[in-house]
């Protein structure tokens, strides 16, 4: 390995080690179904996407419940707290198109139509929100009031 992809690997691995993701790779549904289910918990605190995911009739909704544990879990092992403690929320949710299955149906007159079945990969983020407190607010050290280059009197 050259020196400039070694520097470039070991800075993408130091940065990962801040992201709490996790991934869900072919899911035999289609990618706009998903996507449907991935809008209602974007930017949501987690407990209360849980609970959304939970009581959703989208079929959907029980994959994703599953990979947000999954997430939940990561953050707990990359910062070794529990996540009851911490406000986590969903920093970020993203389904993308996998591999299509292509299938024949029978069609009139000795035709065939194509069936595209569809699957997706979800990644989904979680984070903690970090809460600021009234003590570091910044205040600024000096004013610096503009000049009048009006010299104009009337």
């Amino acid at each position: 390995m050259g020196a400039r992809k070694k520097i470039s690997a070991e800075e993408r691995k130091e940065a990962s080690k801040t992201l709490y993701f996790a991934k869900l790779n072919g899911v035999p549904t289609s990618p706009r179904k998903m996507r449907l289910v991935a809008d209602l918990i974007r930017g949501m605190e987690v407990n209360k996407a849980l609970s959304v995911l939970k009581f959703s009739s989208k079929e959907a909704s029980g994959r994703l419940e599953k990979l947000l544990k999954s997430a939940i879990a990561n953050w707990e092992t990359k910062t070794e707290q529990k996540a009851d403690n911490a406000n986590l929320y969903v920093s970020g949710i993203s389904v993308d198109s996998a591999t299509m299955l292509k299938r024949l149906r029978t069609a009139p007159q000795g035709r065939g139509y194509r069936v595209r079945k569809r699957s997706n990969h979800v990644t989904l983020f979680v984070d903690s929100k970090n809460t600021v407190d009234s003590k570091t607010t910044v205040e600024p050290t000096s004013t610096v009031e503009p000049k009048n280059t009006n010299d104009n009197k009337i």
